[in-house]
């Protein structure tokens, strides 16, 4: 099981750190990215993080916006959220999947585990 969380409401121009932890399994093995889901729209791939931490990938919105990291001895991925704008407000989401070692292809891939996401709600 995945949990997010690190969600909130903040102003624009602010920022946030994201969560994403496992329970009943070790992270260690696994990639892990971060989805989103805006009211209305398809939800959108935002971030990828590889098993072994050494190949990223973002998506063009997000980038020198927002880094991903992970700490293994927690069992947790980050997500830390700078410059943040109303059209980031979303439910994040965090998925992991294990049969890839570059995170190039993150979008296409199909995820093993998902959580059940974190509110980001950003306005003035």
């Amino acid at each position: 099981q995945l949990v997010e969380s690190g969600g909130g409401l903040v102003q624009p121009g602010g920022s946030l750190r994201l969560a994403c932890t496992a329970s009943g399994f070790t992270l260690d093995f696994w990639a892990i990215s971060w989805f989103r889901q805006a009211p209305g729209k398809e939800r959108e791939g935002v971030s990828c993080i590889s098993s072994h931490g050494t190949s990223t990938n973002y998506v063009d919105s997000v980038k020198g916006r927002f880094t991903i990291s992970r700490d293994n001895g927690k069992n947790t991925v980050y997500l830390q959220m700078n410059n943040l704008k109303p059209e980031d407000t979303a439910i994040y989401y965090c998925a992991a999947e294990s049969r890839y070692y570059f995170c190039t292809e993150f979008l296409k891939w199909e995820y093993d585990y998902w959580g059940q996401g974190t509110q980001v709600t950003v306005s003035s």
